[in-house]
């Protein structure tokens, strides 16, 4: 969490997939006990690359991909999220290849990207060159043709009215598990540890983490800390459901997602932004875990848009807010490129990558610049945040970011107009670099900056 929002002063004064985030299926279990579990050291510093494996080459398989492990490392890419890797039910499956996030086995590969050899070679070559690596796991639900559907039926909730399997909210590919039944929890958290034991994971994604009892996260939790400590990710809005954090180390920021298309597209007025961020910073204080912040996903992409369609020139401030503010990064496979298409979801549609990657050198600069500086500690309670608010211009995001002696100063004009302001507190002083372009910059004295549209400024202190 941020140690504290502090209020600072700059010229005149001071500022003291869509549907998912708005169901919540099932009524946690409140009075619980509160368990204190062990976090992964690496998690504070580190940023999450996101593998839409079916698309990402044109063979779409595990080996294809491991080619890709050198340049990403290059780029500084840490924790390489896999979408579900399981094979996927072909029983009222969508278009043609179906949907990842409808399983048949939760113990088995989709013979679409290869065998569990594939994966533990993959696995072992990513550990071998410092990489992390988590799955997607879809607890929640199961395709019409999962083996449980034969072999234990009961392990399923029940349409009241025609007795048969009950079809998840909205999405009739899917099938909904029943979490008050002992045996399936117990089954369920066999198969995760499977993944653990048998190719060594790092930790989970788990898809709709909200839409499953909160008690059955802490038991599974508990149980799979006992081989290894994890690294437990929620797809869930800490704002929407904050309790979830007794389970999981960081969770998505929907919310902000939200908020910053409505900015750009309706209501350019930073103070719905800041709005949004106070939330956050208390919900992460009350033990929330540490948010997730990103500008596009496989959900995203494919149903809402890219971050392009939704942000327009403001992406890229974006993304350079995603990797200061505190918190936890995410990437979505190609968007170093940059990919400006939708992906589609249930058919064979690859990431158009043409070799010059673009982007690389800007993300390159923003996971380096977190790795190696302690300010950009995520969840970190040494760190002050001290957010600027610049009267003069109501569309400049501006904050620093303290640890020690480690400082980064952050500036993004999230407006179509060019920006003319002066901060004359104290609150930054000294010699900086700006990490882009490398320019030294002594604010000492002079404290003026002129910035154009949509323009972005990170600054560290030496």
């Amino acid at each position: 969490m941020i140690k504290k929002i502090l209020i600072a002063s700059v010229s005149i004064c001071f500022f003291a997939c869509s549907y998912k985030q708005s169901i919540s299926k099932k009524t946690p279990v409140k009075n619980m006990t509160t368990t204190t579990f062990k976090k992964a050291g690496w998690i504070h510093n580190t940023n999450v690359y996101e593998v839409n494996l079916r698309q990402y080459t044109k063979e779409g398989t595990l080996n294809a991909f491991a080619k890709e492990l050198p340049r990403l490392k290059e780029m500084g890419v840490e924790v390489l999220w896999f979408m579900p890797l399981t094979p996927i039910s072909q029983q009222n499956k969508k278009g043609s290849l179906g949907s990842y996030y409808a399983c048949s086995d939760y113990t088995a590969v989709n013979s679409e990207f290869g065998n569990l050899d594939d994966v533990k070679n993959l696995v072992r070559t990513a550990h071998g060159m410092g990489f992390k690596v988590i799955i997607d796991w879809v607890a929640n639900h199961t395709g019409w043709d999962h083996v449980w559907t034969k072999s234990h039926p009961g392990y399923y909730e029940k349409d009241t009215i025609t007795g048969t399997f009950k079809i998840a909210s909205g999405m009739d590919d899917i099938i909904e598990l029943d979490f008050t039944n002992t045996e399936l929890r117990k089954a369920m958290i066999s198969a995760m540890k499977f993944w653990v034991t048998e190719c060594d994971i790092d930790g989970f994604r788990c898809d709709l983490a909200f839409w499953v009892e909160l008690d059955f996260w802490l038991e599974a939790r508990a149980e799979l800390e006992k081989i290894k400590t994890l690294f437990w990710l929620a797809e869930n809005d800490p704002l929407e459901h904050p309790e979830y954090g007794k389970a999981f180390d960081a969770a998505y920021t929907w919310s902000w997602m939200h908020k910053t298309e409505e900015f750009y597209k309706k209501d350019p007025d930073i103070k719905i932004l800041d709005s949004v961020l106070l939330k956050y910073d208390a919900t992460a204080k009350n033990g929330s875990g540490i948010n997730l912040w990103f500008t596009t996903n496989h959900d995203e992409n494919s149903w809402n848009g890219t971050e392009y369609e939704k942000y327009g020139d403001m992406a890229l401030a974006l993304a350079v807010f995603s990797f200061t503010w505190d918190g936890i990064p995410l990437i979505y496979g190609g968007q170093e490129l940059p990919n400006k298409k939708r992906l589609q979801f249930f058919e064979k549609d690859p990431i158009e990558w043409n070799g010059k990657y673009e982007l690389d050198n800007f993300y390159k600069t923003l996971n380096n610049l977190r790795k190696t500086n302690k300010a950009l500690s995520a969840g970190d309670n040494d760190v002050s945040t001290y957010r600027l608010r610049i009267d003069a211009d109501k569309n400049v995001l501006a904050y620093v970011r303290k640890n020690g002696g480690d400082e980064v100063l952050v500036l993004l004009n999230l407006s179509k107009d060019v920006a003319r302001f002066e901060i004359q507190n104290n609150i930054i002083s000294g010699k900086y670099v700006n990490v882009f372009d490398k320019s030294n910059n002594d604010f000492t004295d002079s404290k003026l900056f002129d910035m154009q549209p949509w323009e972005y400024r990170v600054y560290e202190k030496r």
